[in-house]
């Protein structure tokens, strides 16, 4: 049995019981998110926990943009909610790396995998990815590995 949907259902009934309308609303949001990613492609199937954690990474991750096209519009208690809601699905993400451990952590990634140069960029990726298994966006791993191509 996977144990995060669960963990998510069973946080949500809470949530409904307390009448905590902001916790209620973003782990619909992520349950709804989960139940679609479920349906999706050739047949309906249940989703992994690393699969439901990649879920919340992608609406946590919309959250975060979206609080900040918010505050760029000058509409701050749109951003306000939507960073609340990100700070909700974040008690469901792993700890992130700091800068100063992802760089170790694609530094030894690369190593390992014997790659340098821009034109193993791909080949890159994938090693530091599997390496930080969720723990940064990769946005900020792909940086750090273009950063650390360049320099080797």
């Amino acid at each position: 049995m996977f144990m995060l949907k669960a963990r998510l259902e069973s946080d949500l009934r809470d949530a409904m019981k307390a009448r905590d309308e902001l916790v209620t609303s973003t782990l619909r949001m992520a349950l709804t998110a989960v139940r679609n990613a479920e349906v999706a492609g050739e047949a309906a199937r249940e989703l992994s926990d690393d699969e439901v954690l990649s879920v919340l990474t992608k609406e946590a991750k919309k959250r975060r943009e979206a609080a900040g096209a918010f505050a760029d519009a000058g509409r701050e208690a749109q951003a306000a909610k939507e960073r609340a809601e990100e700070e909700v699905l974040a008690g469901y993400l792993p700890k992130q790396l700091s800068d100063e451990e992802l760089a170790g952590i694609v530094r030894d990634a690369l190593a390992a995998a014997g790659l340098s140069g821009a034109a193993s960029m791909g080949p890159a990726m994938k090693a530091a990815q599997a390496a930080v298994a969720g723990r940064a966006e990769g946005g900020r791993v792909a940086a750090l590995v273009r950063a650390q191509l360049a320099g080797g």
